[in-house]
């Protein structure tokens, strides 16, 4: 039985939720976003906030029952404060710029990496080696921050390249003579 799922989530405070059918309708001060559940999942807005149940008792019903109350979750969340994923740039030389909305990667190739982000996120490098990626869908951050990371990702020798700023690299030991 999913724990996660029993919960209802309750609609913050700003935030208006309406359920139409399988469609789960979130506007807030950020913007709008929506999630359509899977029909082995019922959704229903009551008092204390939208709640989901499985329609039957079956293996694929429950597992998808925590993870449609995660998904309603995160949009309430995202539409009220938004999600952000630090980066962190470690090397010799290696840099990070704003050139207008796209994101400008020094990362020791024969040329620098432009990368630009997609509609709904917005790119912040307050220093050479940190950037800031932000938006109203968790996945969507999640998954520009993994591409960004993805140019040159960490290296376990001399930690060099770019991390999530809460990762942890563990440490190689080099050649001894």
């Amino acid at each position: 039985m999913s724990r996660i799922g029993k919960k209802p989530v309750p609609v913050p405070a700003g935030v208006t939720a309406t359920v139409d059918g399988q469609k789960v309708t979130a506007k807030g001060p950020k913007g709008e976003l929506f999630f359509v559940a899977n029909d082995e999942v019922k959704v229903e807005h009551n008092g204390d906030g939208v709640s989901v149940t499985p329609v039957n008792a079956s293996k694929d019903a429950r597992s998808k029952w925590g993870m449609s109350r995660t998904m309603i979750e995160n949009i309430f969340k995202g539409v009220k404060d938004g999600f952000e994923r630090k980066l962190e740039i470690n090397g010799v030389g290696y840099r990070a710029s704003l050139q207008g909305k796209n994101l400008q990667l020094a990362l020791g190739f024969s040329h620098d990496v432009v990368y630009e982000p997609p509609q709904g996120i917005s790119i912040a490098v307050p220093k050479p080696t940190e950037i800031i990626v932000t938006g109203i869908n968790k996945q969507q951050v999640g998954q520009v921050a993994a591409e960004i990371r993805e140019y040159r990702g960490p290296e376990p020798y001399k930690g060099k390249g770019v991390k999530y700023a809460e990762e942890r690299i563990i440490r190689k030991e080099g050649k001894k003579k």
